[in-house]
């Protein structure tokens, strides 16, 4: 995976919180941190995000995105 930004933390996901339209997706980094980042369902099912799955939260001005490989 390539991308712009800079501020990429690798990390798993706890838990996902469904919602009628988008879903929160909190995510444990190796250095102990919580990241939570809130997107769409489809986006959820399209990355086949689960619990215990890896992926990286990108980080750009106020936004966070999920990537994975």
């Amino acid at each position: 995976m390539k991308i712009s930004a800079r501020n990429v933390l690798k990390g798993t996901v706890k838990e996902i919180i469904p919602g009628a339209v988008n879903s929160e997706v909190v995510i444990h980094t190796a250095g102990g941190e919580t990241i939570v980042s809130v997107i769409t369902k489809e986006s959820v099912e399209s990355l086949g995000l689960k619990v215990g799955k890896e992926v990286y939260a990108v980080v750009k001005a106020s936004n966070v995105m999920i990537a994975v490989d």
